[in-house]
């Protein structure tokens, strides 16, 4: 099966190689050529052009269900087929084949894809029209901005409390709650360590159009809002290249620049 990737940043490039290393044809194209040189190194073709890449496309970004749906119209208008396949799944999914794939759009091009989605996740869905797939994304982006804004006061709330953090991360895991993140996160936030598996620029971009969702929706979301405010300050700080979780930084009396 022959596979074309455009743009090979932190999840691309794990994709790509995932696919490569179980076997596929695979044709890769970035602004940057220079960055398509590792990939060539472990057998991928590469294109000069995106045009070069191929006619069927998916969209593995994170956009909003209009612009998904305007990529949709001007794919089609020139005899494409186009599916939506956001993920959920950060650096560490996406290099392990672990990411949840949430696609939309063209069923035909979802069936040829499987394959691909099967070596690239642990499970993929297909959920009908375009636009729904980008509206679960950004529905799940803001359930896990929220939970971290939570995850950083509880960090900082027990330290400041005279408690031990690493307790805390522990009774957690223990508990009711315990979830992948709090346990994946929490060691590495607890030594101030935000190499970004996520960036927290994207993660808040997601929450502003999660936030516009349910405006066009009429869904009040005051947890999401408070969530959203606390991420757009830690970039005001200059952390929007660091992993999402450096959000507890805005909690600390610390001086930051990245």
């Amino acid at each position: 099966m022959e596979i074309g990737f455009l743009g090979l940043g932190i999840m691309g490039k794990a994709m790509s190689m995932n696919l490569l290393k179980n076997g596929f044809k695979v044709t890769v194209w970035n602004r940057t050529l220079s960055k398509c040189n590792e990939l060539l190194a472990h057998g991928a073709s590469v294109g000069q052009t995106p045009a070069e890449v191929g006619k069927g496309y998916i969209d593995m970004s994170t956009v909003d269900p209009e612009t998904s749906c305007k990529i949709s119209e001007a794919i089609m208008s020139k005899g494409g087929q186009f599916l939506e396949a956001p993920v959920s799944g950060s650096k560490q999914p996406a290099e392990t084949g672990q990411l949840v794939i949430l696609a939309a759009g063209e069923k035909a091009l979802y069936d040829a894809a499987v394959p691909a989605f099967d070596i690239l996740g642990k499970k993929s869905f297909f959920l009908g029209e375009v636009g729904n797939g980008a509206k679960m994304k950004l529905v799940v982006n803001m359930i896990m901005g929220s939970m971290m804004n939570a995850f950083s006061e509880g960090l900082v709330l027990a330290d400041r409390s005279g408690l031990n953090p690493n307790d805390l991360l522990d009774v957690l895991d223990l508990g009711a709650i315990a979830n992948p993140m709090f346990k994946g996160k929490g060691p590495a936030m607890l030594q101030n360590n935000y190499s970004p598996a996520f960036p927290l620029k994207h993660q808040q971009k997601d929450m502003r159009l999660a936030l516009a969702l349910g405006d066009e929706n009429a869904v009040p979301m005051p947890v999401a809002a408070a969530a959203n405010e606390a991420f757009k300050k830690a970039r005001s700080m200059r952390l929007g290249d660091l992993d999402f979780s450096a959000v507890s930084e805005t909690l600390k009396d610390l001086k930051h620049s990245t």
